[in-house]
């Protein structure tokens, strides 16, 4: 048996494989959820227009758009920020990787029962997301209403297990992020996404009484691809006009009002 030749032909399959799994010439599929979806349809209509066929596929959880890309089902997904990226990298043994950013939203923490923190009962109800990274965010979002006090070092890793004092001796409930805004009706206070509330419609997203400020740009929501996919020239393209397209910046506006910042200018 000569080797050198099974080597050349196994060599040459690899290649041929390498260049299939990095075939662009198709259309880009572009994984959201509901809260990105609108601006993102804006701008697949632009690229339609530059000659650049785009998909959108929307999810309505916060675990099939990873599996999804680290599958190679989609060529991206834009719905998470760094933080959440990393968590998943690490619980599902994924291979993704940021590409580029969107845009930074507002959180807040938001009440149909009471006009001020200051009105929070004691023993109140207090709900936060319960993914190990956004309901960080919404610990860290209740330190600064000065509500509780956190370990310190937490960080955005903070847990219930991380909270050194709660004076009015608040119950914190954990809820699926998505379903926060349902919440409002059965607890004092609720963490908040404006998108969310939006669509839900339980609430004004600007009457928060108290937001968190755009102080963490670690939060910026990512397009994200599987690692290796970085040079897809359709992508590229595609959050250029995301980015720079006054049709779709006009659209954001629109949309998310002034609960949000472009995050390529953070």
């Amino acid at each position: 048996m000569k080797i050198a030749p099974l080597l050349a032909l196994s060599a040459s399959m690899l290649a041929l494989s390498a260049f299939a799994a990095n075939d662009y010439s198709g259309p880009l599929k572009v994984g959201t959820t509901a809260a990105f979806a609108p601006p993102l349809e804006t701008a697949v209509a632009e690229a339609k227009k530059q000659g650049l066929k785009v998909e959108l596929v929307e999810f309505t959880d916060w675990t099939a758009p990873n599996v999804s890309v680290e599958n190679g089902d989609i060529d991206v997904n834009l719905f998470q920020h760094k933080p959440f990226l990393d968590n998943a990298n690490k619980e599902g043994g994924f291979h993704l990787r940021p590409y580029a950013p969107a845009i930074i939203n507002n959180i807040g923490l938001y009440s149909k029962k009471h006009r001020a923190l200051d009105q929070i009962p004691e023993g109140g109800t207090v709900a936060i997301a319960n993914d190990p990274i956004n309901g960080a965010r919404g610990l860290l979002l209740l330190q600064k209403a000065q509500l509780i006090t956190l370990r310190p070092g937490a960080g955005l890793k903070s847990t219930l297990d991380d909270i050194e004092s709660n004076p009015k001796h608040l119950k914190i409930i954990e809820v699926e992020a998505v379903q926060l805004s349902r919440s409002l009706d059965e607890v004092d206070l609720a963490q908040g996404y404006p998108h969310y509330l939006r669509l839900a419609k339980t609430i004004d997203p600007n009457d928060a009484l108290l937001f968190d400020g755009l102080e963490h740009p670690e939060y910026v929501i990512q397009f994200v691809v599987r690692d290796g996919h970085q040079d897809d020239p359709r992508l590229k393209q595609f959050v250029e006009i995301y980015q720079h397209s006054p049709v779709v910046r006009a659209r954001l506006d629109e949309y998310y009002g002034k609960l949000y910042q472009p995050g390529w200018s953070q």
